[in-house]
């Protein structure tokens, strides 16, 4: 029989960046579901606000502040409130950042014309944006020696996408400082301060949409055809379907898991082709 305990999160404390995105909800969802009192940080109010609303509905506590996830004075601010409420953190959630077209090859835009302002705006809110979300939630997490921080990464950092520049640079950098993270905290603080990183295959969201699927006839688009045909699992992820390794990784489950990435690709990243 299975000790229910080890995925219990109950009395624990989650923050989760891009809280009232579509896999950042889902997430938080799925923490709330466990036990957690959980705090979104987005970087509009009203629609953090909205989310903590539906996720609260029965009775959970949960928290939203709006905040820049690249603006460290801002992640201070919420820092201060969230441990003046609730007095401790025990899990980050790094789920903030997202490709930008404008940082996309495609067949108006070669890799040589990419803005350079496109090209820093998609570095900074993948990279950066979780690298300041460490350092400031994080150090509650030092403080009391124990904790568990979940990067997000993507298949793109491992497997590079033939338009997708910045980003999967950025989140290849992402899965380096995991690496860096896991064994910085556990040496420096304490082997009880676990970071990981989980990297989703292709979930269909607001900003890749236009890509796999026709908006008139609702059919994939050759691109979107092309990765389902090297998918094994068959089809595009729903955002659920992060939850589980998610909570494994926030738990006691995997106290000795640290400094991995764990691909959720439905069998994406394991296939050839041929």
């Amino acid at each position: 029989m299975i000790d229910s305990r080890l995925f219990d999160l109950r009395e624990r404390t989650a923050i989760v960046t891009g809280g009232s995105g579509v896999l950042g909800r889902a997430m938080a969802k799925g923490l709330v579901n466990a036990g957690a009192q959980v705090c979104l940080i987005g970087r509009d109010q009203n629609k953090a606000e909205q989310v903590a609303r539906e996720l609260a509905s029965d009775g959970a506590p949960v928290l939203a502040f709006s905040a820049d996830v690249t603006q460290r004075a801002a992640l201070e601010r919420a820092a201060e409130q969230i441990l003046a409420q609730w007095k401790r953190i025990d899990i980050l959630v790094n789920a903030a950042g997202g490709n930008r077209p404008e940082a996309t090859v495609s067949t108006h835009q070669t890799f040589f014309d990419l803005p350079r302002e496109a090209l820093d705006a998609s570095l900074d809110s993948n990279l950066l944006g979780t690298i300041l979300p460490c350092q400031v939630f994080g150090k509650a997490l030092a403080d009391v020696r124990a904790g568990s921080i979940i990067n997000i990464s993507s298949m793109a950092a491992s497997r590079p996408l033939t338009r997708v520049v910045a980003y999967a640079a950025a989140k290849a950098a992402v899965e380096n400082f995991t690496r860096w993270l896991a064994v910085y905290m556990a040496r420096e603080f304490s082997p009880q301060i676990r970071v990981n990183a989980i990297a989703p295959g292709f979930f269909l969201g607001e900003q890749n949409r236009a890509m796999l699927v026709d908006a008139t006839t609702a059919e994939l688009t050759p691109r979107g055809r092309t990765i389902i045909e090297h998918t094994p699992a068959g089809r595009f992820g729903e955002p659920a379907d992060l939850v589980g390794t998610l909570l494994w990784l926030a738990s006691p489950a995997s106290a000795f898991v640290t400094g991995i990435v764990v691909p959720v690709d439905g069998g994406f990243s394991a296939y050839s082709g041929v």
